[in-house]
């Protein structure tokens, strides 16, 4: 009789453990590399998302967020993407340029001035943009703006003049071409690498916002800032089709509702960092201004020069994105 209770109880243990296992074995894990710190506000945003999915999905998708290009770096993460080295990824429109003239209209120096104009931008431009990642056997899921493109400058900037020579960070074909139109030295520096190059003097001016000035300190380095509004560039959250073809169409439908939010969320979040971010680098003994009229005046020269050379490459699309959103 103990043998046999023994035995029924041996099984009933075995059946409970392949229960249990059961919704273990299903769960689908993603993996999601960003280029960016885990502090940062797309990293945050990032990581409420991959939480809320897997909340809505009831574990059965699990996202895992490799910040600050722990697993690729940032030129690395498309391609990484599209070929399902990992399923999901953050990507920097503008630094596709090269590869597609239409990812760049992001970096145009005053094309965009406000919040309210990139939204704009973005809404006439994402057809377009999510059929180019179709093609690249990627998805859009969401896309979030950087707060507005500042000057920073290891001493005071009053006009183009006073930027000639300087060793100027590029991140984009477009802010590559603006250091040769300031007649700086463009350096290539992706914001991983950005603190040690600007502590080693391999970098002392760039163009870029108040968030990625508190991500890598910059104050420790740099003293000036000048608020110019200049462009607003997005990342872009992309999947792999295959990945995504591979979900039940509940999953499905759940990623994608919550991709919408985390899009939203992403906008609000970039605002109030614009704010957060300038106050720090005031406070941590900045000097925070907008640019004098002068300099002012000859970066939306260059603006209007940027604006015909990218309309140029990016062809019948570029051309019709930008009518549209000029009306």
């Amino acid at each position: 009789m103990k043998t046999i209770l023994s035995a029924t109880a041996a099984m009933a243990v075995i059946a409970l453990s392949m229960a249990t296992a059961t919704p273990s074995a299903a769960q689908t894990k993603w993996d999601m590399p960003t280029a960016y710190p885990a502090t940062n506000f797309h990293t945050v945003n990032d990581q409420k998302f991959a939480d809320a999915v897997k909340a809505a999905t009831g574990g059965k998708l699990a996202i895992t967020i490799h910040a600050n290009a722990s697993l690729f770096k940032l030129p690395e993460i498309k391609r990484a993407v599209q070929t399902g080295q990992a399923q999901i990824g953050e990507i920097l429109g503008v630094s596709l340029e090269n590869e597609e003239a239409l990812f760049g209209i992001d970096g145009v120096p005053f094309l965009t001035t406000s919040y309210a104009d990139a939204k704009k931008l973005y809404a006439t431009s994402k057809p377009v943009i999510a059929k180019k990642l179709d093609a690249w056997n990627l998805i859009l899921l969401y896309a979030v703006a950087w707060p507005p493109q500042g000057f920073y400058a290891n001493k005071p900037i009053a006009s183009v003049k006073d930027m000639e020579g300087l060793k100027w960070r590029a991140y984009s074909p477009a802010t590559n071409r603006l250091g040769e139109l300031l007649k700086a030295q463009p350096v290539t520096v992706q914001q991983a690498e950005l603190s040690q190059a600007l502590a080693t003097g391999r970098v002392n001016a760039m163009a870029t916002s108040g968030q990625t000035g508190m991500d890598s300190k910059v104050w420790e380095q740099l003293k000036y800032f000048y608020d110019v509004q200049g462009w607003q560039p997005k990342n872009m959250v992309v999947v792999n089709k295959e990945a995504f073809a591979k979900l039940d169409k509940k999953t499905q439908d759940a990623l994608l509702a919550e991709a919408k939010k985390a899009e939203d969320a992403g906008w609000a979040a970039s605002e109030a960092a614009q704010k957060l971010s300038t106050a720090t680098l005031a406070k941590n003994g900045m000097t925070v201004s907008p640019p004098t009229a002068q300099f002012k005046k000859e970066l939306q020269e260059f603006g209007k020069l940027m604006t015909e050379e990218w309309l140029k490459k990016a062809g019948a699309d570029g051309k019709a994105v930008v009518d549209t959103y000029r009306k």
